[in-house]
């Protein structure tokens, strides 16, 4: 589908409907939280089972300080011992550190929404979340085992979450243009972070653009695109785009500013205004992830770059087909 149109972008900001969404004033557990969510974060979707725990308290002791998570990752427990270890090593507190979780689609009613952070924290060992995503705009009932597009009174029930202090922020992911008019329209809480899928090959520079408009931050999950084994293996096509490890463009950037092609990526994510959350087991790997804080993009690049994303439009994570709903109408790579 064609990226996402003028038209559409103009009708979601008709009739003063964002008007009605006020920006979050969270019930900050500490004075001394991030005010704001970090550029660089450890994300903790499809880590080695074997090692959790250890990646996570790595990641915290090579300067980490923002982590993903999420209910149906299924490794929150070993994500939370992860940070009461690192945490400890290196001698910070808990108001030090960024952690984001992810209400999943079985707890959307909302008498279930308050239970479902109940259990994150509780399998976290956290007292707060900083914030706390609805993870897809998708309700499934746990009785038939059917999905359907329920989201609106899911957020309403989000919006509570902020008078008890258990969340400072609340945000959705994998949301539509129109799903996002609709719970701004009928709520009073605006999203603080939008979660999508972007990397080279799905850029969404107007989808991005237009969050920047309206002061919701973007975070970037699989900013490595198909370097994650799950999404299968990379090719030299539009519909299979090469590793990115392998893209000729992204490979020539990284040898003139002395950084790797992940590096590069990462490092173009953050420059374009988004967080990025790259995850590994591998204590190396973590360790290059997290130096691409120093890697120093020039305007030449970011527009070679941009090339890429027009040769390339890639979507990976889509469950359109198996969910039995249309997901991301209106956006690139669908």
């Amino acid at each position: 589908m064609a990226a996402l149109s003028c038209t559409l972008l103009i009708a979601l900001t008709l009739c003063g409907e964002f008007v009605r969404a006020q920006d979050q004033v969270p019930l900050s557990p500490s004075l001394n939280a991030p005010s704001s969510i970090p550029a660089l974060g450890f994300g903790t979707w499809k880590l080695d089972n074997s090692n959790v725990s250890e990646a996570v308290s790595t990641a915290l002791q090579v300067g980490y300080r923002h982590l993903d998570c999420a209910a149906i990752y299924g490794n929150e427990k070993d994500v939370g011992r992860g940070i009461k270890d690192g945490l400890d090593k290196i001698g910070l507190k808990r108001s030090d550190i960024w952690v984001t979780s992810k209400l999943w689609n079985d707890h959307h009613r909302p008498m279930n929404v308050e239970d479902g952070l109940d259990h994150t924290l509780e399998d976290l060992g956290l007292e707060y979340l900083d914030l706390y995503l609805m993870h897809w705009p998708v309700t499934k009932s746990i009785i038939s085992g059917r999905s359907s597009p329920e989201y609106v009174a899911t957020w309403r029930a989000m919006e509570q979450l902020l008078d008890t202090g258990k969340v400072r922020h609340i945000g959705v992911s994998n949301f539509a243009p129109e799903e996002m008019r609709k719970i701004i329209n009928r709520s009073n809480t605006k999203p603080y972070v939008h979660q999508l899928e972007l990397h080279p090959y799905l850029q969404q520079v107007e989808w991005v653009q237009w969050h920047k408009d309206h002061g919701i931050h973007v975070t970037a999950y699989s900013p490595l695109a198909n370097l994650n084994p799950i999404y299968g293996s990379p090719g030299g096509s539009k519909e299979t785009p090469p590793s990115l490890l392998n893209n000729k463009e992204i490979s020539d950037i990284a040898e003139q500013r002395n950084c790797t092609n992940v590096q590069v990526a990462l490092a173009w994510g953050m420059g374009r205004g988004t967080s990025v959350i790259p995850k590994s087991s591998h204590a190396g790997r973590i360790q290059e992830n997290i130096n691409s804080s120093e890697c120093h993009l020039e305007e030449e690049d970011y527009t070679t770059i941009e090339t890429i994303g027009k040769k390339y439009v890639k979507r990976f994570n889509n469950p359109s087909e198996q969910w039995g709903l249309p997901l991301f109408e209106g956006l690139d790579g669908v």
